[in-house]
């Protein structure tokens, strides 16, 4: 299929592949102006097709980009059972009184055996399903690390051109290495809970690096006003900065703090519009995002050549078999690929 006179084609869907025969005949450029006049069929759309990597995404993503840079994106983080999700929804409902257009990612983590995920977040916030402010989204890692989702930072991009004037990202149960939430969010909220170990554990966890705001969740149980002073004797023994995370104390189940939070939020964004660090941050993220798509097309590039041109299942037995080992293999292999042949085909 040609749109445009031809500019632009279509791939033709995988036969085995049920969900990039939905994107048939779909026109990309109608799929994207359905986006931004707030179509919410176009935004799952959109989303499905970034998270399934499928052939038209980097065009469709072209077009969505001019459109985005004015959603503010809050990252929600912590342990498994610290009451994420909870506190998301009791944040929805405090956002929505401002008249706000909120965007939720919900990440999950993806069986490493059947590659599918319980996406039990979205069951939790049920409650917003009838409220077309406001969009909800699970998804899962696929075995991506650090909490996020691979295709997290593109499905951004689709709701901030959605118009969503706030976009929640809920990672998965993190521990201490899983810290990308603070490359993707302006803001960064980390979850605690009175029993989530003693201060030696809580001061030495990465995540604890990455907050802009501490909460406290479940502050009805014992042991609440034990690990708030410890965050904040950690806080105290490190250098002083321009900006001091606070620790906010909840109980999402009930509601108690959440209007605090949202305050915290509020003033925290405040210091990044005013210091010019929300400026800094976007742009260091921008030059990775960048560096991240020059090396994804660079792997692309020379696996496409590889499969093309290499037996790769041959080579993996011989390595299988000790009759070859994987260093040289990969020598062997890279040495065989004329990486320059399609320049001297595109010259003539």
């Amino acid at each position: 299929m040609e749109l445009n006179g031809g500019t632009r084609n279509l791939s033709p869907c995988p036969e085995m592949d049920n969900v990039g025969c939905e994107w048939r005949g779909v026109l990309m450029q109608q799929l994207v102006a359905e986006l931004l006049e707030g179509n919410r069929r176009a935004a799952a759309r959109l989303i499905s097709l970034v998270e399934n990597d499928e052939p038209q995404k980097r065009e469709l993503l072209k077009d969505v980009y001019p459109h985005t840079g004015n959603a503010y994106v809050i990252g929600v983080t912590g342990a498994p059972g610290s009451g994420k999700s909870s506190l998301v929804d009791w944040l929805l409902k405090q956002m929505r009184k401002d008249g706000l257009k909120i965007g939720v990612i919900a990440v999950d983590p993806t069986s490493p055996f059947s590659g599918g995920a319980i996406l039990g977040d979205r069951i939790r916030m049920q409650g917003h399903a009838l409220d077309h402010d406001i969009f909800i989204r699970s998804m899962g890692t696929r075995g991506s690390l650090g909490g996020l989702s691979r295709a997290t930072r593109e499905a951004i991009q689709v709701l901030d051109a959605f118009g969503k004037d706030i976009i929640l990202i809920e990672t998965v149960g993190v521990g201490q290495s899983e810290v990308d939430i603070v490359k993707t969010a302006d803001s960064t909220l980390v979850v605690l809970t009175p029993a989530g170990g003693d201060s030696v554990q809580t001061i030495k966890a990465g995540i604890m690096e990455i907050a802009d705001i501490f909460v406290i969740n479940k502050s009805d149980l014992p042991g609440a006003d034990k690990t708030t002073t410890e965050i904040n004797m950690m806080l105290d023994m490190k250098n002083s900065e321009a900006w001091r995370p606070p620790v906010v104390p909840t109980v999402s189940v009930s509601n108690e703090g959440i209007a605090e939070l949202w305050s915290a939020i509020q003033d925290h964004r405040g210091y990044m519009e005013n210091s010019g660090r929300l400026l800094e941050i976007r742009r260091d993220r921008v030059r990775r995002e960048l560096t991240d798509q020059v090396e994804y097309l660079v792997k692309k590039q020379i696996w496409d050549r590889v499969k093309a041109k290499i037996e790769l299942d041959s080579l993996v037995e011989k390595i299988v078999q000790r009759q070859k080992d994987p260093y040289s293999a990969a020598g062997d292999l890279l040495s065989k690929i004329d990486f320059y042949d399609q320049e001297r085909e595109e010259g003539g």
